[in-house]
């Protein structure tokens, strides 16, 4: 089974056998690449060799969001981060931007470029997306990593909600104007002039905000915010499902003061699942990738160098869907599970390059 923590941890690093380098040349880890898949540019950031990382970012986000790890990761890993259709320079045309049409969308840019199996890691929006993925299609995926992910419960900020209101398509044109972007600017400012440190949630949440005064983005945005999120919360919440994700390796990670997506939604989702493994970040809100880079680097290179990628066969499913979550105990003695891979030399020889 995947290591498993009774008491997830709030605090310290993972020890894997080095500490995190970067000697990528900046080039390669700002460089954009483009690829059309179904007549749409997807664009998406790639670095690295051996085994693949697939990092799904939020809601109004981009792939931008990793910068601060992407690096450190594809030191060891084939890592792949793209921008979402309808987010950051990606295609964002009018159609289907529900959670099985992104989930497809991914497998789709996974196997254009020439692999088939890969972690995936999901932040907030990106972790419904993962989850989907690994359900839709559990043939492609190794392991699954959760930051501060949507679609575990009902709770979320209020702002969501709201901008899932009728009529919001209406009002957020005037919220998105260069007089109101400005002026949440300047707040920022002030903040940072009277020695008070505007949280990481802030800064991005402004940045997402901006993200809107674009038309087509702001379409994008209304579309998928209402498959997800209506005025009482979340709409898709997939604990009821949970219990697949313990034939594979399954990570949780999480920002105890997430403002956004309350931290009992991965203390939930981590009793769900035996075997999972749950890491908090205590200082960090809904980004932990970006207020504790290092950490989030060390406990994801420690996750994927302690366990075996899974390979989910039709008949271990259909035993997990037919015992339900009534199956979870028995399971765990199940010669099908996870397994625990000592961290070793010999490990970097059996990676493969994609």
């Amino acid at each position: 089974m995947a290591r498993s923590n009774d008491s997830p941890r709030a605090g310290g690093a993972a020890n894997p056998s080095r500490e995190p380098q970067s000697r990528l040349p900046e080039s390669e880890l700002d460089e954009l690449h483009e690829i059309i898949l179904h007549g749409h540019r997807v664009f998406y950031r790639a670095a690295g060799s051996g085994p693949v990382i697939v990092l799904v970012h939020g809601i109004t986000s981009t792939s931008a969001t990793w910068a601060n790890v992407l690096p450190y990761l594809a030191e060891r890993f084939t890592v792949i981060a793209p921008d979402l259709l309808g987010h950051g320079e990606s295609a964002k045309p009018r159609g289907d931007y529900s959670l099985g049409a992104y989930a497809s969308g991914i497998r789709d840019l996974l196997m254009a470029l020439g692999h088939e199996r890969a972690t995936f890691v999901g932040h907030s929006l990106g972790g419904g997306i993962a989850m989907q993925l690994a359900y839709q299609f559990p043939e492609h995926c190794e392991r699954l990593v959760l930051v501060d992910s949507g679609g575990l419960g009902r709770d979320i900020t209020a702002l969501l909600r709201a901008a899932s209101l009728p009529g919001s398509e209406l009002v957020l044109p005037l919220l998105v104007n260069e007089r109101v972007l400005g002026a949440g600017r300047m707040v920022g400012r002030l903040l940072g002039r009277v020695g008070l440190r505007v949280h990481t949630d802030l800064g991005e949440v402004l940045r997402g905000h901006a993200s809107l005064s674009d038309g087509e983005a702001r379409a994008a945005f209304i579309h998928t915010l209402r498959t997800i999120v209506d005025p009482l919360g979340q709409r898709v919440d997939a604990s009821d499902r949970l219990y697949l994700a313990q034939a594979i390796p399954f990570l949780i990670l999480w920002g105890e003061r997430d403002p956004i997506i309350p931290v009992e939604h991965a203390r939930a989702a981590h009793r769900l699942v035996p075997g999972s493994r749950l890491e908090l970040f205590p200082n960090a809100g809904h980004f932990p990738h970006l207020d504790d880079p290092l950490r989030f680097v060390a406990l994801l290179i420690d996750f994927m160098e302690t366990t075996e990628p899974a390979d989910v066969h039709a008949d271990r499913l259909g035993e997990l869907l037919r015992g339900g979550a009534g199956e979870l105990a028995s399971a765990q003695g199940s010669s099908a599970t996870v397994r625990l891979r000592r961290p070793a030399k010999a490990a970097a020889s059996r990676r493969s390059t994609g």
